[in-house]
């Protein structure tokens, strides 16, 4: 299992994976899970995979080799950014099939496609096995692949169009922490890509679990949360509506 959250702001994006691929008692493989695409610079593409581990790489190698050998429909050929998603989605299609039909397994993938192209506005898409993919919306500025229940509250909570991209990346390390608090198949070493707005360059960060930063991002949040949890109002004294009694 993974875990993998792209956000779309105002600002610009922020993508943040985990890379833990195996969490048995014995074997605990790790890979990354950001796949910087190669590309030209009027544009920025970025994936992040969550799934089969030989789907998602094949994916990326055929992304890549079709750059570098300049076929006709390559991710520098594409107008728009929905249109790349559309083209992955299919690379990814023909990967599923290549596999499913010659082992008789099912080797799913799903994918998120975060980037921008000159002229357009920077945008999310999670892309589906089957080829289809969803965007961001302004309810909902953020994508997840992968683990992703336990650190949705925290995106729910405070994430805004209108949010900084060093707020957003704190808010994604948060999930990323809460997720891996929950469930051991989420793990280090952990990524995060700050893209701002059309200018072509980007931050790229990677934290091992005893890294000092994510290590005072843990301590602190553990700590504000156990503040408020002693600040909530106590239920003892309490009129309880339903019959008027003071709960004793």
């Amino acid at each position: 299992m993974t875990y993998c959250i792209g956000i779309s702001l105002d600002s610009g994006l922020v993508l943040t994976s985990d890379s833990r691929t195996n969490a048995g008692i014995d074997s605990v493989s790790t890979y990354s899970k950001m796949h910087i695409c190669k590309s030209n610079p009027d544009r920025f593409l970025v994936l992040l995979s969550a799934g089969n581990l030989a789907t998602t790489q094949a994916v990326v190698h055929q992304v890549t080799r079709d750059v570098e050998e300049g076929v006709a429909v390559n991710v520098n050929t594409m107008a728009y950014m929905a249109d790349a998603a559309d083209y992955i989605g299919n690379v990814l299609v023909q990967k599923i099939r290549k596999y499913n039909e010659n082992n008789g397994f099912i080797a799913d993938a799903t994918l998120i496609l975060g980037g921008q192209i000159r002229g357009r506005p920077p945008r999310i898409y999670m892309i589906y096995a089957q080829g289809n993919h969803i965007t961001t919306s302004e309810e909902t500025p953020y994508l997840q692949i992968g683990e992703s229940k336990y650190g949705k509250p925290v995106l729910d909570r405070f994430l805004a169009r209108d949010t900084s991209l060093e707020d957003a990346a704190i808010c994604s390390l948060i999930s990323m922490d809460s997720t891996m608090k929950s469930n051991a198949s989420v793990g280090p070493p952990i990524e995060v890509l700050c893209y701002q707005a059309d200018q072509f360059t980007y931050q790229h960060y990677q934290m091992e679990a005893e890294h000092p930063y994510l290590l005072s991002i843990r301590q602190e949040w553990a700590n504000q949360l156990y503040n408020a949890f002693l600040a909530m109002p106590r239920l003892v004294g309490q009129v309880i509506p339903d019959d008027s009694r003071t709960l004793m």
